[in-house]
């Protein structure tokens, strides 16, 4: 089972790579569902993470809340991206939407050329996609080279064994254009059954291990 770890410090970095984490998603403040790590704390878990070789995805997130950005807003994340681009990181991770639930396809388009030779994963703002929109959606982010889209399939406060028949629906739709990464509540009593019944040998989580 390859696991991708969510952590919100370099403390947690070496913990994490010693308890078995296949990849290290890197956060500040995961209370508030992750937000960008500071550049010291980036730059020497990307160093560290090279020693071991270990993959490490940056969470591109400006703030808290909602995924509706402003002009400004995407300026810091661009920077960001460009910032990993310069470190050597493997993949960045984000999402961008509209008021009324769509993707915001410009600033994604933004964000994506500013990712060039890093792998693209797409967050949980998916789960935030207008219910009726998200195959569509699907279908734009796999033609714009999105190389992961990371689901609880549904709201966080759902169990996630409630949600696991809508995750299936997006696994069977992504029919291996892209990887849906399950993610939010998965904890390492409950990988493997999660994993057995998605059909899926990749999960998300800060308590996989």
């Amino acid at each position: 089972m390859y696991k991708e770890i969510a952590v919100e410090n370099f403390t947690d970095v070496p913990h994490a790579v010693l308890a078995g984490a296949d990849r290290i998603e890197l956060n500040d403040n995961l209370a508030v569902g992750g937000t960008s790590p500071s550049l010291g704390v980036l730059q020497e878990s990307a160093k560290y993470l090279e020693e071991k070789g270990v993959p490490l995805v940056e969470m591109i997130r400006p703030r808290g809340g909602n995924f509706v950005y402003n002009d400004l807003e995407l300026k810091m994340m661009e920077a960001d991206v460009f910032q990993a681009q310069k470190l050597g990181i493997d993949a960045v991770a984000f999402g961008a939407l509209t008021a009324d639930g769509e993707l915001d396809e410009d600033a994604l388009e933004l964000l994506i050329g500013a990712s060039s030779g890093m792998q693209v994963v797409f967050h949980m703002a998916f789960d935030d996609i207008a219910e009726d929109s998200r195959f569509e959606a699907m279908d734009w982010l796999i033609d714009h080279d999105v190389d992961r889209i990371l689901t609880h399939g549904g709201s966080l406060d759902l169990p996630i064994k409630d949600t696991l028949p809508q995750i299936k629906k997006y696994i069977d739709y992504a029919a291996g254009r892209s990887q849906i990464l399950p993610g939010g509540g998965i904890t390492a009593e409950n990988a493997d059954a999660v994993a057995q019944e998605l059909g899926v040998s990749a999960l998300h989580g800060t308590r996989l291990l």
